[in-house]
């Protein structure tokens, strides 16, 4: 008799669980609020990235190349080309400035692509330092890029085709990815398995020598990505099975973890807009959290897709690259 009724709560529980967690791309899991899939559009490679500017995204695509599309109708995204020659390697993570698109492939480097005609991008330079591309950010005219066990280096971009490489800096870990803060005073880095860093880059002038690490903090998980507050020194980390993590670095010479949420998911890459974060989680698809209160992460929302990696968010929509599906637009209530 025991055996029987062990028998019938491990069945009974199976089946609950398997209702709460659908298969169905389109399902949303523990509630949408509001956020609703709007467009998609299913592309060749293996979606890594994406960048919109106007109505145009840019989509790295792993040996797949840029997918360059048209987002002007956003129920129906549409391919306006796609370049795969001259682009070597593995396609990861993507910067925009005017019209030229950086594109980092780890040990390849660096390829960038004039996409002044969408129509026809063309690969000015590909394979190039710094080498191995990690993440980026924009400042000006240099582009900072984070290298894995070398740190970060920054390179001149005063003339975009063709980077010209400049100091680079050492971090703890492996570094994944870069972020300007606001004042532009401070360089966040998420760095792997070591956490958070701080570099002050106050004094960053021709992009020569190395910036000096004011503090660090290890996070649980591997830290993938970091964005910051745009008025407050809060940054928020997506670091992989630690899910989401708050730092706050208001004293640059004591930074501290204030909030956390655990994600579920591997948290992969992370956006704020107007006290939001957004999160991809790869098989947990993008998870969504209000913020107000920095140092209590609220979940207010989850919109399923298949393998979320890659993100980008204006003020109407969330595109999210997915590795399994491609592009997936997402209107914001």
């Amino acid at each position: 008799m025991k055996k029987i009724y062990c028998s019938f709560l491990f069945f009974s529980l199976a089946f609950f669980l398997s209702c709460g967690t659908p298969n169905d791309p389109e399902s949303i899991i523990g509630g949408d609020g509001g956020y609703k899939i709007v467009g998609k559009l299913a592309t060749s490679g293996y979606s890594q990235d994406v960048f919109v500017k106007d109505t145009v995204a840019y989509l790295t695509q792993g040996e797949g190349g840029l997918t360059v599309i048209s987002v002007s109708n956003h129920s129906s995204p549409k391919q306006i080309s796609n370049v795969i020659q001259g682009i070597k390697g593995y396609s990861k993570k993507i910067a925009v400035k005017d019209s030229v698109v950086f594109i980092s492939a780890g040990a390849f480097g660096i390829s960038v692509v004039d996409v002044i005609d969408p129509v026809n991008p063309n690969v000015t330079i590909t394979n190039a330092q710094p080498k191995p591309a990690q993440g980026f950010d924009i400042l000006k005219n240099f582009l900072i890029t984070a290298i894995g066990e070398y740190g970060f280096q920054i390179s001149d971009i005063s003339y975009p085709f063709e980077p010209d490489p400049r100091g680079v800096t050492s971090t703890p870990g492996f570094a994944q990815a870069v972020l300007v803060t606001p004042d532009t005073s401070y360089l966040l880095v998420a760095c792997g398995e070591m956490g958070f860093a701080l570099f002050n880059i106050s004094e960053l002038q021709t992009g020569w020598g190395s910036y000096p690490m004011t503090d660090w903090i290890d996070t649980p998980g591997y830290a993938e990505d970091v964005v910051s507050h745009p008025t407050l020194p809060y940054a928020f980390m997506a670091c992989g099975t630690g899910g989401l993590f708050v730092i706050d670095y208001s004293d640059s010479a004591n930074v501290k973890i204030v909030g956390s949420y655990a994600t579920g998911g591997y948290a992969k890459e992370v956006a704020f807009q107007d006290n939001i974060v957004y999160v991809t989680t790869e098989l947990r698809g993008l998870q969504i959290f209000n913020v107000s209160n920095p140092s209590s992460p609220v979940r207010i929302g989850t919109v399923q897709t298949e393998y979320a990696v890659g993100l980008y968010v204006d003020d109407g929509y969330v595109y999210v690259a997915d590795e399994k599906q491609g592009l997936i637009i997402i209107s914001i209530p």
